[in-house]
């Protein structure tokens, strides 16, 4: 086995292909009709945002644990309690996030395994009491 291949930051390409992804991702947050609900909770300059989300996900995908380093335990949840996030906001949420997955140049079976973890991550992240129709 190739031990640089062992993580999954590796296999998709280290923080180059990350930060592709998350610029994707809020590149389509930013200009899309169908992510207004979320967009309007984030901050006029998402390049903190921006930042944030790389850091995280270098770290959850095995790479260097810089966002710990800066910001300590990432308390998702905790964090994001302060943000209305339902069913819209989830959906929304993941519509950005497997566009930009389809257009990151991350390979297939990797984007696959991605969107499965983001779908449980985001509907983790809920904190509004509504149930699915």
């Amino acid at each position: 086995m190739n031990t640089q291949q062992n993580t999954l930051f590796e296999q998709i390409g280290g923080e180059q292909s990350i930060r592709k992804l998350v610029n994707l991702f809020y590149h389509y947050m930013d200009t899309l009709p169908e992510a207004s609900d979320i967009r309007t909770q984030h901050e006029p300059d998402l390049s903190s945002a921006n930042e944030k989300l790389v850091l995280f996900l270098i770290g959850w995908s095995g790479g260097p644990q810089v966002y710990i380093e800066k910001y300590g335990h990432p308390r998702l949840r905790a964090r994001h309690l302060p943000f209305k996030i339902g069913i819209k906001e989830r959906d929304q949420w993941l519509y950005c996030m497997y566009k930009a997955l389809d257009d990151s140049g991350i390979p297939p079976k990797h984007a696959v395994e991605l969107k499965k973890s983001f779908a449980h991550i985001a509907n983790f992240m809920r904190n509004q009491n509504e149930s699915e129709s």
